[in-house]
């Protein structure tokens, strides 16, 4: 696989990502127990793009076991931070900057004085709740994995959040003082006091087990701790969201970074020195959860709290939006020739695959909104580009298997044929893939039959019949049937393994 990614990323610098304005532009400036962090926004409404993101490791939370405030150093260093990013927002022009902060300051006795002088430059601070918490966490796993159903832990600095979600909803919610912060203090007291304290707390805030769901990771301790997981075994895709690993993982992850010292586990690949410190006793509190909750799957959710603060302020008929197809349809505009044509090809290729259900349709329709955004690249690169764009950009509603057949799609698209692109098939199997290459040859067919507009498409039919694909063009339109577009209706009919027939038809 390796020798896959090192093919895409020398695509990589022939790409142009350029998100169209958003009406609004918005920010959030997130002041946790452990860091500070400012992330601005720009693009659609149901997935925006992320313009700026930066974060200071500030420790607000770490003093608060010892004495119950934020301590004099940390607390200069998160208002310097949030001055700082203050500041950023008035020069990037954010028309809404929501700034929130959650344990550490909400338990500190010196939290007010830390909002106060926030207010001075001019920032009015939400403190969450608890719950607020928790529910904001849930509502952006949701918003990056509509279909969630299972157990949403939020591990922060100062507190571990847990949320019940299904149907698209937050259904229940707890709050623990168990964050990476306050566990070295609790496992320091003995071996067996952490599962204690977890087991105690589950049963004091009255929360229902429910066996064999899914658990839900968020959080950058957690998140750290997959990326170690994908770091040991190898997997072929360098993206962390909706990354699984079975819940007896977190205790074989345990063992063996019991082995690792400190400098050894900041060796690993995507390890900050600040998750370094902090990922041992997650995996701990992990393991401890997932057996109490009786988990039968760990899922990591790179969307969390912000996420879920911006899908929260959405219309209820906005949130129903596909994020990956909003998404791709940004992407494919902003790079394409001619907006809005990915529609037309979706809908001029799909009689041709009736039989794909509504999961494998929605990459499909993904990779015809998507298109168009290799025609800038260099001519020997353009099917790398298609691959690089499918597996390494900012997706979320999608599987690694579906990154995959997306990639093939695109691939075979940009000229790659049917071959399987190497790699690829370590992500999903053979069947699977050899279907999106056929997309792929529909869609490039497409493509030179209408040069990228929309009229040539809706002058024309492509459907199956009689063991042929047969091309029908109104008697207006014959002349757009020359050679390279028979031979790109050869090359697709061959590889379904039919015939084809390409006629004019009578208006």
């Amino acid at each position: 696989m390796n020798s896959m990614l090192s093919r895409v990323r020398a695509a990589a610098a022939t790409m142009a990502i350029s998100p169209g304005p958003a009406d609004v532009r918005t920010a959030i400036i997130d002041i946790g127990s452990n860091s500070v962090r400012l992330v601005v926004y720009d693009g659609p409404r149901r997935i925006p793009f992320i313009l700026f993101n930066e974060k200071v490791m500030a420790g607000l939370g770490a003093g608060l076991a010892k004495n119950g405030r934020i301590e004099d150093e940390a607390m200069a260093r998160g208002l310097r931070a949030v001055e700082r990013f203050a500041h950023l927002c008035r020069d990037m022009r954010v028309t809404h900057v929501r700034c929130v902060a959650t344990a550490a300051v909400r338990d500190a006795t010196n939290g007010p004085d830390f909002i106060a002088r926030a207010a001075a430059m001019g920032l009015t601070v939400e403190t969450l709740t608890g719950a607020q918490e928790a529910i904001g966490a849930a509502l952006g796993v949701l918003s990056g994995i509509p279909q969630a159903n299972g157990i949403v832990g939020d591990l922060g600095g100062g507190s571990l959040e847990l949320a019940r979600i299904y149907d698209g909803a937050v259904h229940a919610t707890i709050s623990l003082p168990l964050g990476v912060l306050r566990l070295p203090q609790i496992r320091a007291k003995g071996p067996r006091v952490l599962e204690r304290e977890v087991g105690k707390m589950l049963v004091e805030a009255g929360w229902a087990v429910e066996p064999d769901l899914p658990f839900y990771l968020v959080g950058g301790s957690w998140r750290a701790l997959a990326r170690f997981d994908m770091h040991l075994t190898n997997f072929p895709l360098p993206v962390v969201h909706q990354y699984e690993m079975p819940a007896s993982r977190a205790e074989q992850l345990i063992r063996t970074l019991s082995h690792l010292d400190r400098a050894r586990i900041k060796e690993i690949p995507g390890m900050s020195g600040s998750r370094a410190n902090t990922v041992t006793d997650a995996a701990a509190l992990l393991s401890v959860v997932v057996r109490k909750l009786q988990s039968r799957s760990l899922v990591t959710s790179a969307y969390g709290l912000r996420e879920g603060l911006l899908y929260d302020s959405l219309p209820a008929d906005v949130r129903t939006h596909d994020p990956l197809l909003v998404a791709a349809e940004a992407e494919g505009d902003a790079q394409s020739r001619f907006r809005g044509h990915g529609d037309y090809i979706e809908r001029w290729i799909a009689p041709l695959f009736a039989q794909d259900a509504p999961a494998m349709q929605r990459i499909r329709r993904a990779a015809c909104l998507l298109a168009d955004v290799g025609w800038r690249a260099n001519p020997d690169f353009r099917a790398e580009r298609g691959v690089e764009i499918a597996l390494h950009s900012n997706w979320v509603g999608i599987t690694a298997p579906e990154r995959a057949m997306l990639a093939q799609a695109l691939h075979s698209h940009f000229g790659g044929s049917t071959a399987i692109f190497a790699g690829l098939e370590q992500l999903a199997d053979a069947t699977t893939l050899h279907r999106a290459s056929l997309w792929g040859l529909a869609i490039r067919l497409a493509q030179r039959l209408s040069g990228g507009v929309e009229r040539p498409l809706t002058h024309s039919r492509l459907s199956p019949t009689d063991g042929a694909i047969l091309l029908e063009l109104d008697e207006a339109h014959g002349a757009l049937a020359g050679e390279v577009v028979e031979r790109r209706l050869r090359n697709l009919a061959q590889a379904m393994g039919v015939k084809y027939r390409l006629v004019n038809r009578v208006d």
